[in-house]
């Protein structure tokens, strides 16, 4: 599994961060100043570093300098108008930057793209013939590349991104309803469910990837 670091010293945004990112298929681990995250980074190996600039302890381009030591891929998290400092970052070597406050979702396809620039963390993500490139934004079956819609490609990123785990339809429907900006319930999930198994299924009457959990949801194992 992908390790992250998150260094925050807000540990409410922190502690939010770092629970959304392991729904999204993250082992992350949290510092709250460059003191911290210093020691996390002897001792722990990590795919990449989400880096606040403003620390209380010590700032984010020590521990990004630390990391890129290392040849740690970092992000830096930054408050709006910084931009002599985002400058800085991204001269000392840093991968990307994003403004606060920011929208999950697109932190984590950010997060995605410089893994798989980098070669790290999941690269592609597969199931059986079927493979999904972050980094493309494809999806192919036995090296046919498959057209699915945004909801399905969403859905299907969602599925593989979390083997092995249960996946609610309560959590389903919160994440195709901001994907899609549609009134999605949850019978129009079943059709989706439905159409996605259609296209990367071989047998969709007896699915081998995306499989019910009845009364709960689906999980991909």
């Amino acid at each position: 599994m992908t390790k992250l670091l998150v260094v925050e010293d807000d540990r409410e945004i922190a502690s939010a961060l770092s629970e959304y990112l392991r729904r999204e298929g993250f082992s992350v681990l949290s510092a709250g100043g460059e003191k911290e995250a210093r020691e996390n980074l002897s001792r722990e190996g990590f795919a990449l570093l989400l880096v606040d600039l403003a620390l209380l302890d010590g700032d984010g381009f020590g521990v990004a300098r630390a990391a890129r030591e290392k040849g740690i891929p970092v992000i830096f998290l930054t408050a709006s108008g910084d931009e002599d400092a985002v400058v800085r970052g991204l001269d000392m070597g840093a991968e990307d930057y994003i403004v606060k406050p920011f929208r999950p979702r697109e932190l984590v396809s950010r997060i995605r793209r410089v893994l798989a620039r980098n070669g790290g963390g999941d690269g592609k993500l597969a199931a059986g013939d079927v493979v999904l490139d972050p980094e493309r934004g494809t999806v192919t079956r036995g090296g046919e590349e498959l057209l699915l819609s945004a909801l399905e490609y969403r859905l299907l990123l969602l599925f593989l991104s979390n083997r092995g785990r249960l996946l609610t339809r309560e959590r389903l429907l919160e994440d195709i309803w901001d994907a899609a900006g549609d009134f999605v319930n949850d019978n129009t999930l079943t059709v989706y469910v439905k159409r996605l198994r259609e296209k990367i299924e071989k047998d969709p009457q007896n699915p081998a990837i995306i499989k019910t959990v009845r009364g709960m949801g689906y999980r991909v194992d």
